[in-house]
């Protein structure tokens, strides 16, 4: 067996920002265990931390966008799916106003990206029409 390398990263499952030490073979995780040195959470991991990590190798895992075409998921670039994307909220912006598009942002995002989601509703959009689940 290959030897096995440790990568520390910081967890993405929700905004906390836990410290993980992966352990990596044959560049696949293999393990997980919580970083000690991580003044977040001093070595200790939830369950998803821990033991959530098989789907990153999943053969199943989708590795480009899908649009749908004629009722068919077809392949796509990444560019042709971003113009897709904005096509389609320019056209409802215009149709129904800002207020007619909304957002739901995820408590297993990091904060990072639930800042950028909200600045992109109220910048681009022009609407103030967000929530997630981790508002309680």
């Amino acid at each position: 067996m290959t030897d096995r390398k440790h990568v520390k990263t910081i967890c993405g499952y929700c905004g906390t920002g836990c410290g993980l030490v992966l352990e990596v073979a044959d560049n696949k995780i293999v393990k997980i265990r919580g970083d000690k040195e991580a003044p977040v959470n001093k070595g200790q991991t939830c369950v998803k931390g821990a033991f959530a990590y098989e789907y990153v190798h999943a053969k199943s895992r989708l590795h480009s966008p899908l649009i749908r075409k004629a009722g068919q998921l077809v392949e796509a670039t990444w560019e042709e799916a971003y113009q897709f994307i904005a096509d389609k909220l320019s056209a409802i912006k215009t149709t129904w106003g800002p207020n007619a598009i909304s957002m739901f942002a995820c408590a297993r995002s990091t904060n990072e990206s639930n800042y950028i989601t909200q600045k992109f509703m109220r910048a681009v959009i022009h609407s103030n029409n967000i929530d997630g689940c981790n508002r309680t």
